[in-house]
């Protein structure tokens, strides 16, 4: 790798770093001045902010004409958020679920997660089906917005740490945009370079090398708000993300893209289902008691390594490939679905006895 891919690679990451910094700071700062709860700051302002890098390093990928880097981004991205994301800040601190995310937010995931699979299963998210998903955009943002007026939570407006003035919150914003468009050239250009100069394809660099990068804010934000106790954001930020990835990140580039965003085959037979199946799984695991607890993150990490080790040795065409296959699809994958199950039996028949209630109605005191 020479210097100038390095300094493209590190500087973009850096920058985009510190751009998403700024407009989640800023906008974070606007949203809870005005009495927006924590949840609902985190699945949006802060999971869309977060979020800015994948949108513009795929929209700048699908503009170059490498869309195999902005699907694979999106897709990447959303795997890396549940499964490792998740997983490092359930080991740090067992997350708690809010109702809204179970009920409402979760299934919305998996939701366009489906749909988005759905629209690219020609081996193409064409124009047409990219509006739809900003479209779908909008009306989740206007789902939040209801959420929102509902009530503050609850909220101190001292608990938001960032800019206090309007006139620094807009600066925040704004520098954080243009810092965030200037790294996210630099970054797609040294992971290109990078992709070459391996002989991977632009599909498994936008699945791992370009997907960490630009979650990298995810990252952050996420652990930072675990350690803080301001778990609602961690979670709400991923979930938030997830769902703004699809809608948003996929939709603006399939309507930008000349003809739309390819899917690569690979992508179809394989990573495309991989990412269904994570965003599934977080249904019966949410579910549990309205808790990620820390084996479970564990579980999302061994499922994460799993995941990179495959890309990696299908990418390098490696001869340990064969038998690390065998071990994943015959054991580990149906030990993986088994513990879900179990999870999903166990939820509803906590569902079941919450809803008949207790079994023995208390004695009335005696007259």
């Amino acid at each position: 790798m020479d210097v100038t891919t390095l300094l493209l690679l590190v500087g973009g990451l850096v920058v985009l770093s510190v751009g998403a910094e700024a407009l989640v700071r800023g906008a974070a700062s606007l949203a809870v001045a005005r009495g927006v709860s924590p949840l609902v700051v985190g699945l949006t302002i802060v999971a869309f902010g977060t979020s800015a890098p994948e949108l513009t390093v795929s929209v700048a990928a699908a503009l170059e004409g490498k869309t195999d880097v902005a699907y694979g981004n999106v897709v990447g991205s959303n795997i890396f958020n549940v499964l490792l994301i998740l997983g490092v800040c359930a080991v740090l601190a067992p997350l708690v679920v809010a109702r809204q995310l179970v009920r409402v937010d979760v299934p919305i995931m998996v939701g366009v997660t489906l749909l988005a699979w759905a629209f690219g299963a020609d081996g193409r998210v064409g124009p047409i089906e990219g509006a739809l998903l900003t479209i779908g955009l909008a009306g989740y943002l206007l789902l939040q917005l209801r959420i929102a007026r509902r009530g503050n939570g609850g909220i101190d407006v001292e608990e938001a740490h960032g800019p206090k003035s309007l006139p620094l919150q807009l600066l925040f914003i704004g520098a954080g945009l243009g810092l965030l468009v200037l790294g996210s050239g630099w970054f797609v250009d040294g992971a290109v370079r990078v992709a070459r100069a391996l002989g991977v394809s632009d599909l498994v660099v936008g699945l791992t090398i370009v997907a960490a990068g630009t979650s990298a804010p995810e990252v952050a934000t996420s652990i930072v708000a675990t350690l803080r106790g301001q778990r609602d954001i961690a979670v709400g930020n991923v979930v938030g993300s997830n769902v703004f990835n699809l809608l948003g990140v996929l939709g603006v580039s399939s309507v930008l893209a000349p003809g739309g965003v390819a899917v690569p085959d690979a992508a179809l037979a394989f990573d495309t289902p991989f990412m269904a199946a994570v965003a599934v799984a977080c249904l019966p695991i949410f579910f549990t008691e309205h808790r990620i607890a820390r084996w479970e993150g564990w579980l999302f990490l061994v499922a994460y390594a799993a995941y990179t080790t495959y890309l990696v040795l299908a990418a390098t065409r490696h001869d340990a490939l064969h038998g690390f296959s065998w071990v994943a699809f015959e054991f580990i994958a149906p030990l993986v679905g088994a513990t879900l199950v179990v999870l999903a039996i166990r939820a509803w028949r906590a569902g079941r006895r919450a809803a008949a209630g207790p079994a023995h109605p208390p004695t009335p005191p005696p007259a």
